[in-house]
């Protein structure tokens, strides 16, 4: 903590007030949640890893490679994306629903699986299908859908006493990134005044490195706070909360691979990169897990974002940490 003061009182000569208390907060909030400790509910409650590697790589490999483009600049291709997506999630359940909305003269769809009761409020998982113009979006998005849907599939076998809505999205990526045309955002909207209790985000979740130094920051400073080789997942959420440290503690105590934490502000580059922005901007709990985009994936949109760059054991392991993370929430509720 103490170099951590050291390094705002010297960034505080050079910078503007505001950014520094920014800084401050990230930093101090961090390094709480960093060391909080992890969640661990008793032995009965073990749940064995079922989510299948194999069957996560041939969901990306159809996505990244059989359904491109996935833009929502040539809406009719995108439709093939979400029909694979609807066609998965119903092999499962059958409880499967499109939300149509149109821009301009074309219609989009957010394809919803909806698991267990209308009892207690809900958690909703969300991923984005499309990607990023005609590139194949292999971690952009399609690792964050084949996690949703071995979710789903995980989740059918389950007798779940609330409910969880899993959502692939369409619209994330530009030229509706951070606008009413976000998939997400006529999601976020639609929910206004019901019972959520939180969502989580799945942006990009594939990505790894051993290499020293291939993890970057937005605050350089946040090097001394966090690893800098990328071989971990990390959870994103807002200040002063605390469902990102106990996602985080979840995924550190129930798989095999390391999770990090951190509550930051909008204004810190990379934290609302995401669909969970619009549940955020509605006053809805949700965060983000993420192998951190373009601050380690140096293949992030571009053509070299392929099925063949990513770790699907790892994929495996925090597609399970989130099941169960899930299962344990609704049976609290």
């Amino acid at each position: 903590m103490a170099v951590i003061v050291v390094l705002i009182v010297v960034l505080g000569a050079k910078m503007k007030v505001r950014l520094v208390v920014v800084i401050a907060l990230v930093l101090v909030l961090s390094f709480i949640v960093v060391r909080m400790p992890y969640m661990r509910w008793s032995e009965t409650h073990q749940i064995p890893n079922t989510i299948d590697e194999r069957v996560l790589e041939a969901h990306v490999r159809v996505l990244s490679e059989e359904l491109i483009p996935r833009t929502c600049e040539q809406p009719l291709e995108l439709q093939k994306a979400a029909a694979y997506v609807r066609d998965e999630f119903l092999r499962w359940n059958a409880e499967v629903t499109a939300q149509t909305y149109t821009i301009g003269s074309n219609t989009f769809s957010n394809i919803i699986s909806s698991y267990g009761p209308d009892a207690g409020s809900t958690i909703i998982v969300g991923a984005h299908y499309d990607a990023y113009a005609q590139l194949p979006g292999a971690d952009d998005n399609a690792s964050g859908v084949a996690g949703l849907l071995e979710l789903g599939r995980a989740l059918s076998k389950i007798n779940l006493p609330s409910k969880i809505i899993l959502v692939a999205y369409a619209c994330e990526e530009p030229p509706y990134f951070a606008g009413s045309g976000m998939g997400s955002y006529v999601h976020a909207n639609s929910l206004r005044g019901t019972d959520i209790a939180l969502m989580i985000s799945l942006e990009m979740i594939g990505y790894f490195s051993d290499e020293p130094r291939s993890q970057q920051f937005p605050l350089p400073v946040l090097s001394f706070v966090y690893p800098t080789t990328g071989d971990y997942v990390a959870v994103v959420g807002e200040l002063l909360t605390s469902h990102a440290a106990k996602l985080k503690g979840t995924i550190n105590s129930y798989t095999n691979i390391s999770a990090y934490s951190i509550n930051a502000p909008k204004t810190l580059p990379g934290v609302d990169f995401s669909d969970h922005r619009n549940f955020r901007a509605m006053d809805i709990p949700a965060v983000m897990v993420t192998d951190t985009a373009f601050y380690r994936n140096r293949n992030y949109h571009t053509a070299n974002d392929t099925f063949d760059t990513l770790n699907y054991e790892k994929m495996k392991e925090i597609v399970h940490g989130v099941f169960v993370y899930v299962l344990h929430a609704s049976d609290r509720r």
